[in-house]
């Protein structure tokens, strides 16, 4: 019987996972990943993946050498500052924040430990680093939209809805102050093909069908990308098809779940880049050393679905465009 328990003591050692056995010889990083989505989010499941893919490909792996301590805050500023606390109280190595409520959270909590932000704009404007080339301190990380694609989604409303007049530019004031400003910088360009644009501020889910419900047949429909309008994403696009109105999204999970159209930054490939900046962190480079970078790769969707519900006819050249159409 002795031996037998001390063949199954040998056994147990060795069928320890390897997280505890890094663990003892001291090789393991801690990573704190704070995400503004909830945990079943569809767009936040594919943002978590990307970057687990991005560490594997420099080398990390969940229980073998690093671990990661997720947190979802599902839109919720409360639970935002909470969540960054408790992540802060745990004394990761590095956190990976996105959203700009989260870094913005993370930023009052901590000046020491590294942070990597994902999807933010205007990180400049809003505080968050001192430079894009030097950000200064402890943050670092990826941009996410700037004005000229906000352009660009007017021109793809247009094409895909020639008769649209009016584009109501959708976005949450407290969270996205900068939107007010990319609207006066797209007003004052020439030749903007004749659309007026205003904007629809919305604080609350109300709000959402109270701006979509006094659009006329001839208005279209911009929705910024903002931590409420991701979160609410599904009454925005239940709204718009309820009313007929043409929007433009930023996100292709938009598209998936019914939306017309979408234009914006792949945020896997966001998401899997960042992880090239959490390995550089964890083998000692400071963030200020890391400039922050904008989105390399941008991504078109169509809904044909959604389009003849609209009863528009999508231009076959807008659909050869497309990096992905939904019959």
């Amino acid at each position: 019987m002795r031996r037998r328990e001390f063949i199954g003591l040998i056994g147990g050692t060795a069928a320890w996972p390897l997280k505890v056995v890094a663990q003892q010889t001291g090789h393991v990083k801690r990573i704190g990943f704070l995400l503004g989505l909830a945990e079943n989010d569809p767009e936040g499941r594919t943002r978590v993946t990307a970057f687990r893919e991005g560490l594997e490909a420099a080398g990390w792996t969940e229980a073998r050498n690093i671990r990661i301590d997720y947190r979802f805050a599902g839109g919720d500023s409360d639970r935002v500052r909470a969540l960054a606390r408790e992540l802060i109280a745990s004394a990761p190595d590095v956190i990976v924040g996105q959203s700009t409520p989260v870094v913005a959270a993370l930023k009052l909590a901590t000046s020491t430990i590294p942070i990597v932000f994902v999807a933010v704009n205007e990180p400049v404007g809003q505080g968050i680093v001192k430079s894009l080339a030097h950000p200064g301190g402890n943050i670092t990380g990826f941009s996410f939209v700037e004005f000229e694609m906000v352009g660009k989604c007017l021109d793809l409303l247009k094409e895909i809805a020639p008769g649209v007049a009016r584009a109501s530019f959708m976005f949450d004031p407290d969270l996205a102050p900068y939107f007010s400003s990319y609207l006066r910088q797209i007003e004052a360009m020439p030749g903007r093909l004749g659309v007026e644009l205003t904007e629809a501020p919305i604080r609350d889910t109300s709000e959402i069908e109270a701006n979509i419900a006094k659009l006329g047949p001839r208005d279209g429909l911009i929705v910024g990308p903002d931590p409420f309008t991701v979160v609410n994403r599904a009454v925005i696009i239940k709204s718009a098809e309820r009313h007929r109105l043409p929007a433009i999204f930023t996100l292709r999970q938009d598209v998936v779940e019914g939306a017309l159209l979408s234009y914006g930054p792949d945020t896997a490939d966001m998401f899997r880049r960042s992880a090239s900046y959490v390995d550089r962190i964890l083998k000692g480079t400071k963030p200020d050393e890391l400039p922050v970078q904008a989105p390399i790769k941008f991504e078109l969707a169509i809904n044909l679905k959604t389009a003849n519900a609209l009863g528009l006819d999508v231009p076959l050249q807008l659909q050869q465009r497309a990096d992905e159409v939904i019959e």
